[in-house]
């Protein structure tokens, strides 16, 4: 398939067929890699490295939004 080389801003750019987006699993603001390999341009899907919960809570930094609460008596028609 031949693509042609656009001028878009100050960069350039192409245009990659949605047939080819949606076959890959590829969206809008999905993040690629782009890298030179000889005088080929090569395009990626990053690897998505699986994080587990505790790794993810390690590098948490933002405030501890846990607070105390109380179940109460039921109210109404709830079954405890």
């Amino acid at each position: 398939m031949e693509a042609k080389l656009q001028k878009w801003g100050n960069s350039a750019g192409i245009r990659i067929p949605s047939s080819i987006l949606k076959s890959l699993n590829i969206k809008m603001n999905d993040i690629l890699n782009i890298e030179q390999e000889e005088d080929k341009i090569v395009i990626r899907i990053p690897k998505k490295k699986k994080i587990s919960l505790e790794e993810r809570f390690k590098k948490y930094q933002g405030e501890n939004l846990a607070k105390e609460f109380s179940w109460d008596e039921p109210k109404g028609k709830e079954i405890w």
